[in-house]
């Protein structure tokens, strides 16, 4: 079993030991914030960011985001990790350099036995993994299918470019963010991301569009380093209300042509059958989360 699947259409990366940064997270609007553990934080700073990983969890959460830790990828250091933030109000943990199911099965032995110690639900805490590596791209599939705890993947473009040795940039990120975005839609898993890199945003303008460019393809939120660009996201990602009407309409008009002993119809001038309606009803449905989400 897994968790339900976020509605995040907004995800703000804090640094774990800013306090000026912790301190203003909930006013930002993100659906979640994404407390970072990893390379936001010097490597003789991540004990402090776990000590303060208590307050700093109950202060991003004043807003009614969702909180989520991004954790490290050496095993010593996810364990620590792992065990300073598996505690009551942790939605997720972003899993750094996934490459496999194995190793989701091991971290998700770790997180199990503190949800039991620590009187936590079963299972509650979902895992986002994080694929940064071009030889994760081989188990995608696998991961997506058969990861434990899995609710959302995503691809870590300036890793992934890293170890390709290539620019971060629409251009080279496009590709492998589809791939994973295609093993991810395929098993139902919430596909996060851009198709650009987060690390310029000096632009909202320009963020939007890569956003909606995303969204277009099925992915369901995106993440942002900078507030500023929170709103953006949650634009981008949020069915507009044309759409929403249109949507309204199909599922009317289907309505009135099954009584009449009809699969197919027009609407607008455009032939209607079965994906048309089946994608109108998706997006309903995703409006109607997000309205509840608004209102919690």
């Amino acid at each position: 079993m897994r968790p339900t699947p976020p509605v995040w259409r907004s995800i703000l990366y804090v640094p774990g030991n800013v306090p000026k940064f912790i301190d203003k997270a909930h006013e930002r609007g993100a659906d979640c914030v994404l407390v970072d553990l990893e390379d936001s934080v010097q490597p003789a700073q991540k004990p402090e960011a776990r000590a303060m990983l208590v307050e700093t969890m109950s202060k991003v959460a004043r807003g009614g985001a969702d909180v989520a830790v991004r954790i490290n990828r050496p095993m010593r250091m996810a364990v620590a990790d792992i065990e300073a933030a598996v505690r009551p109000g942790l939605s997720a943990l972003f899993v750094t350099k996934a490459e496999g199911v194995q190793h989701l099965r091991l971290l998700d032995e770790i997180v199990t036995e503190l949800e039991k110690e620590r009187g936590l639900p079963i299972g509650g805490i979902g895992f986002a993994a994080m694929i940064e590596h071009p030889r994760a791209l081989a188990h995608i599939n696998d991961i997506a299918e058969h990861g434990p705890r899995v609710i959302a993947m995503m691809l870590g473009g300036e890793d992934f470019a890293l170890e390709t040795g290539s620019v971060p940039g629409d251009e080279t990120l496009e590709l492998p963010k589809r791939m994973v975005a295609f093993a991810a839609q395929a098993h139902g898993v919430p596909m996060i991301g851009i198709l650009g890199t987060v690390a310029d945003y000096s632009d909202p303008d320009a963020y939007r569009k890569s956003a909606e460019r995303a969204r277009r393809f099925g992915f369901s939120g995106g993440t942002c380093i900078h507030p500023g660009l929170v709103t953006a996201l949650n634009e981008a990602f949020t069915p507009k209300a044309e759409e929403v009407a249109h949507a309204l309409k199909l599922i009317e008009a289907n309505r009135k042509a099954a009584a009449d002993g009809r699969g197919s119809f027009s609407v607008d001038g455009k032939m209607i059958d079965i994906p048309v309606i089946d994608r109108a009803r998706k997006l309903l449905a995703r409006h109607e989360a997000i309205e509840r989400r608004l209102k919690r």
